[in-house]
């Protein structure tokens, strides 16, 4: 068995790293950093999402400090998942606001970051109410 907490440190080291090398750049982020994020984002809520239920057996108030964790990092999922679409495409061209409030600015979702959303987006709806993600 591993230990877990090694694991998470080489991630957190690793995102440090990246961020420390960024620091001098003064371009926007990239399709592919935002792509790259919300996968980062994605697999900590799903840690998080795991661990809360896990915990919350246990310990409620623990748990429930961890559910709040779980949504906030969705919502961050979910605003990386939005700038994506609304970063310019390798071609240049920005998607429109209202391409953008339709929340197809590139078309059918066959892309992966979109892919990886609508997934981790099922196991959200199992564990939070409409309600959790509006108030927090």
């Amino acid at each position: 068995m591993h230990d877990e907490t090694t694991l998470i440190g080489f991630a957190t080291t690793a995102l440090a790293f990246h961020g420390d090398t960024e620091l001098t750049c003064d371009q926007p982020l990239s399709r592919v950093e935002l792509d790259a994020l919300h996968e980062h984002a994605v697999a900590l809520h799903m840690l998080l999402d795991r661990g809360t239920v896990r915990t919350r057996a246990h310990e409620a108030a623990e748990g429930d400090q961890l559910h709040n964790a779980r949504i906030r990092t969705w919502q961050a999922s979910e605003h990386l998942h939005a700038a994506y679409h609304a970063a310019p495409r390798a071609d240049g061209r920005t998607p429109t606001r209202e391409a953008c409030a339709l929340r197809l600015p590139e078309g059918a979702t066959d892309l992966t970051i979109c892919q990886r959303h609508v997934k981790a987006s099922r196991r959200v709806r199992l564990f939070t109410t409409p309600t959790d993600l509006i108030r927090r």
